[in-house]
């Protein structure tokens, strides 16, 4: 029964049923080399460009394991806090597709690389964990491209570079319960697998894929529902939007008095509804066998050991640091960890300026700002993270203005020079030295009988005209806080 004939779910009605969500994220090993074969991965080549015989599936030609994709692998299931199967074996998995010329996936089964993980997620006010049931490893499959319907005759093309490209596929416990708990996961699943330089995660570029499970149950039930899987989420907005979707289908069909199928729908961007597309397959469906061409992959203590000391500070690590360390908030510190570029960057210029409040102010606001306006990533910023902690520094110990600060940091950014190569070109240097600021104020106070007047008439806030005259006369070089301090004594006397 469809959504539509069985009426929308109201807030109301949806406020009965908790959801119960699980996702399967593929995340494409950043790898020069396919799984088990040496051709190329790289994006972007004329279509069947990068096969060889093990991916086109020929006779005798045998699959070699990739190592470094192993060690990705491992990398990735550490990250998650997963326990690493000393032994694991791959299998077949047999169904038709045409971009699968072997007519069989190699992947994992019963006995995958590892299990038993979990990743805490940040969320509105606190933390969740999220269990992580199983890591395995696997080959793509490659494309199908379908052209020319609705408005002609429909032409299908296969482009087979993306088949036998390594992905680590990581399967969630059904812990989820919200389309934002889905998202947020994920957002924490792509910045901890880039951290850990196991994948970009493009998802443009198919590096990082998602399928989910969701079914719905009424509140308070402890037996699940019976689950529809979601394909063609290709963006974290459409995992929430297909997800939303799916609840309020699935309530409304139960509501109407009718039964949820087990079935693989998909979503459309377009409409934002999901569509039946095949009912559900099961394990025996794909008639698993272990694969003949593979020895089992053992590793050992010694060799997940020397992955686990090759690794870097994992985000959540590094929030709880910055925190702690530089004092900064919540809200700073997540959009400083956004990436590990940008990590990296902030750190440098709270080191170099010695200020890391200030710093992380100039990093997340006019430096990204720019960038953003700019169409540039960070790690193309014409400003180098050693030249903004010297005009972070500059700014802390009064040589500049915060206006000169920010006039300076343009001409960085459009010219690539150093904050001291402009100040000395252009003479920008604050002016802090009293005697100098009291002459100008003095001009500037006899020069305003009206003014001095309106103001010794209580009317203070014309000190404001009075600082901008003299900014004015020195170019916006003089030092706010002396510039006050002298006209208020020079006026009140």
């Amino acid at each position: 029964m469809d959504v539509v004939e069985a009426g929308v779910a109201d807030e109301k009605t949806l406020a009965k049923y908790e959801p119960v969500i699980g996702l399967e994220v593929h995340v494409q090993l950043q790898t020069e080399t396919k799984l088990f074969s040496a051709s190329s991965t790289a994006f972007g080549n004329p279509a069947n460009t990068q096969t060889d015989p093990v991916v086109l599936g020929l006779p005798g030609a045998l699959p070699v394991l990739n190592r470094e994709a192993v060690a990705k692998g491992i990398m990735a299931a550490l990250a998650l806090n997963c326990q690493i199967r000393r032994f694991s074996r791959f299998a077949r998995k047999n169904y038709f597709y045409p971009d699968l010329p072997k007519g069989y996936q190699i992947s994992q089964f019963d006995q995958p690389l590892a299990e038993h993980g979990w990743l805490e997620v940040p969320l509105d006010g606190g933390t969740k964990r999220i269990g992580v049931t199983r890591l395995h490893l696997e080959e793509d499959a490659g494309k199908t491209i379908h052209d020319g319907f609705p408005d002609s005759n429909l032409y299908s093309y296969v482009d087979l570079n993306r088949a036998g490209v390594p992905l680590a596929e990581i399967v969630s416990e059904a812990d989820i319960r919200t389309p934002d708990e889905a998202f947020a996961y994920l957002t924490e699943i792509k910045q901890v697998m880039q951290f850990v330089g196991v994948s970009n995660c493009d998802m443009e570029k198919g590096q990082l894929r998602c399928d989910a499970n969701v079914s719905v149950r009424l509140k308070g039930a402890e037996k699940f529902g019976t689950k529809a899987e979601i394909k063609n989420l290709n963006s974290f907005r459409y995992v929430r939007m297909g997800l939303e979707y799916e609840i309020a289908r699935q309530v409304a069909v139960l509501e109407a008095g009718g039964e949820i199928v087990q079935e693989t729908r998909l979503f459309n961007p377009q409409t934002g509804e999901t569509v039946s597309m095949r009912s559900k397959e099961h394990a025996h469906d794909y008639r698993y066998f272990p694969e003949p061409d593979l020895p089992p992959l053992i590793v050992s203590e010694e060799w997940e050991q020397a992955i686990r000391e090759s690794m870097p500070e994992l985000p959540a690590a590094k929030r709880h640091r910055f925190m702690n360390e530089y004092g900064l908030s919540e809200y700073d510190t997540s959009v400083l960890t956004l990436t590990q570029e940008t990590a990296d960057y902030f750190e440098t210029v709270a080191k170099i300026s010695g200020n890391p409040k200030t710093a992380a102010n100039w990093v997340q606001g006019d430096l990204m700002g720019t960038l953003n306006t700019a169409g540039k990533a960070i790690t193309e910023s014409p400003v180098s993270a050693g030249n903004l902690g010297e005009l972070v520094k500059l700014l802390d110990d009064g040589t500049l203005s915060s206006k000169l600060a920010k006039d300076v940091f343009a001409k960085m950014f459009a010219s690539g020079r150093t904050a001291s190569e402009i100040i000395d070109a252009e003479g920008l240097k604050q002016i802090s030295d009293e005697g100098a600021l009291g002459k100008i104020i003095d001009d500037i106070v006899a020069g305003n009988a009206k003014q001095v007047e309106t103001y010794r008439g209580g009317k203070t806030a014309v000190l404001g005209f009075f600082v901008g005259q003299v900014m004015k006369a020195t170019r916006g070089q003089a030092d706010p806080k002396i510039v006050n301090e002298l006209l208020r004594k020079a006026l009140d006397g």
